[in-house]
């Protein structure tokens, strides 16, 4: 396990570029906290440092997956039966690709063991990383 405490949202987006920089398809990582947390700045700025800072970026709340090239970002807060995982193509991903997962809980069977779980929690603009 290892913690990251950050200040800003520009230290968050630091730790999350440097952190991108490790990632090597096929890889999961899972990142879970409340509304507000931080999941998808995260996500969207793992995307921009693999695939250029112009990337164009939207929640995929609505969408449930966008890809890039090799980088699955899925947003599973829709997701009410695990069946819908296949149709989405979180299993194809997971053997494929880096692919980053919002509201990873209902996708636990599933999740190869090496999942990197990335805890997010605080208040403001700080933030509390747990990663395991």
């Amino acid at each position: 396990m290892k913690e990251f405490i950050t200040k800003t949202v520009e230290e968050t987006r630091k730790w999350a570029q440097d952190f991108a920089k490790t990632l090597k398809a096929p890889c999961v990582v899972a990142l879970h906290g409340d509304l507000g947390m931080g999941k998808s700045e995260i996500a969207r700025t793992i995307i921009q440092t693999l695939r250029g800072k112009d990337t164009v970026v939207p929640s995929p709340t609505f969408t449930i997956v966008q890809n890039y090239d090799g980088i699955s970002h899925f947003d599973l807060y829709r997701i009410e039966d695990k069946s819908e995982l296949t149709e989405i193509g979180l299993p194809y991903a997971i053997q494929n690709d880096i692919t980053l997962i919002e509201w990873p809980d209902i996708a636990a069977d599933i999740l190869p063991e090496n999942t990197i779980h990335i805890y997010l929690s605080g208040d403001g603009d700080k933030r509390r990383l747990v990663i395991k």
